[in-house]
């Protein structure tokens, strides 16, 4: 695995969570802190705390300790970076998806060949004459 990829994985697992998705959200208006971001989220100040540990490790919050509080912000720039990581794995997916979908449309037409071939020679052999059969 090479660093890249290691580093897309750890922004992918960061943003599966849709309590960091709420934490990014909530830090677009602005700079705060995790006690402040407690007070809007259905969770308790720790684990806010620690999903913000979470988006600080790979990049996407900046934590700035000011006194005794530690104020976070979004990084924009990491921020559109990720957007750009995952528009282009999006679009490999596609690539890979219309591939599937083009060898299961092949598949399904060439059943659906075999059983029409199939019914017409039934139906031939039930049509034609047997030996020994005078008309």
């Amino acid at each position: 695995m090479t660093q890249r990829t290691a580093n897309e994985d750890q922004l992918w697992a960061a943003v599966a969570d849709p309590n960091r998705r709420r934490l990014l959200d909530l830090l677009a208006a602005g700079v705060t802190t995790a006690t402040a971001l407690s007070e809007t989220m259905p969770i308790t100040r720790q684990a806010v705390a620690k999903h913000l540990a979470v988006l600080d490790r790979v990049g996407l919050v900046d934590a700035r300790r000011h006194g005794r509080e530690v104020r976070y912000a979004v990084r924009v720039d990491r921020l559109v970076a990720a957007r750009a990581s995952m528009a282009k794995v999006a679009r490999e997916w596609d690539t890979r998806l219309a591939k599937i979908k083009q060898l299961a449309e092949a598949a399904a037409q060439a059943e659906a060949v075999a059983l029409v071939s199939a019914t017409a020679r039934a139906a031939s052999g039930k049509s034609g004459s047997r030996k020994g059969d005078v008309r």
